[in-house]
């Protein structure tokens, strides 16, 4: 199995050529289900257990966005449950924040320590929104997908207000609001490296009240685009004199693991229940983000 082996040249770390795309697989299958890409468990993972801790670790991280969420786009396109209003608004407000989150990143947290206090912080405050709203939400809607009449319609968007209809029932939601929340979830995508999918669809979810089924698309999106506006700025936009370009073939292998991933997950998603997937997804945030938080700490 040697010959698998496999040297990153820009991370400097070794492993097997098949765990990148394997493990971008098993995480991106269940987190697309709520619309999260899963680069907030891939950056762990290439921090922890791959020993990847450089700054080019966030851009890296940005690059598998780029190269597996639109296979999860694709796919709630394909079946009607793509909120386009939504989508536009995240997209908007997402991409200047992330420039910022650039500029904090390589200025402020360069000290892997440091960062996965940030890391542990930011995943501790998604995991318990998640779990929150899964437990206050009692049953859910069960919804007649073998027949695909669950498709969204009347869609609608002004400078005030925006929504669509889904399942006979009518969404509305506040454009400044969603904008607002994307702008501030960008700084901290791009701090983070994640495009800021895990931070969006649970307030979607918990503030706005829109079902899980619909916002995924729109969030995958978000997360693409702010995705690859991640990778210009890391690669081309030196600060300290310095720019960190991700290592292109880690990201490439993650991101073809996370294409199918996604593609499969978010063909799934319609067959469970909205509570076991905030329920699951929050456990698994919450024990990362304490391990985290723990090792600061304890040094």
């Amino acid at each position: 199995m040697d010959f698998l082996q496999v040297l990153f040249p820009v991370s400097g770390i070794k492993t097997y050529l098949f765990i990148p795309p394997v493990v971008a697989f098993i995480i991106s299958f269940f987190t697309s289900m709520a619309g999260i890409s899963g680069a907030f468990l891939l950056l762990p993972f290439q921090i922890s257990v791959l020993g990847f801790t450089t700054t080019s670790v966030t851009s890296t991280n940005f690059l598998f966005n780029v190269t597996g969420t639109p296979g999860g786009v694709y796919r709630y396109i394909k079946e009607c449950r793509f909120a386009w209003p939504l989508a536009l608004i995240i997209v908007t407000g997402i991409i200047p924040g992330v420039l910022i989150g650039y500029n904090i990143r390589i200025r402020l947290l360069p000290d892997p320590k440091s960062f996965k206090f940030f890391v542990g912080i930011v995943l501790l405050f998604v995991s318990l929104k998640l779990i929150r709203d899964a437990w206050n939400k009692g049953t859910d809607r069960k919804l007649n997908y073998c027949s695909f009449k669950e498709r969204l319609d009347n869609v609608s968007l002004s400078l005030k207000k925006a929504g669509f209809k889904f399942g006979n029932i009518t969404y509305t939601f506040s454009t400044s609001g969603i904008l607002g929340l994307s702008s501030v979830v960008g700084v901290v995508g791009g701090v983070y490296g994640i495009g800021g999918g895990s931070i969006i669809a649970p307030f979607l979810i918990t503030f706005f009240n829109l079902p899980v089924y619909t916002i995924a698309g729109a969030v995958l999106l978000g997360t693409f685009t702010s995705s690859v506006a991640g990778v210009a700025f890391y690669s081309l936009i030196p600060i300290n004199g310095t720019v960190s370009p991700p290592d292109w073939i880690l990201g490439l292998l993650f991101g073809a693991g996370g294409l199918l991933g996604m593609y499969f997950g978010a063909k799934t998603q319609k067959y469970i229940p909205e509570k076991w997937i905030k329920i699951v997804l929050g456990v698994i945030l919450f024990t990362i983000a304490s391990r985290y938080i723990w090792r600061f700490f304890i040094g």
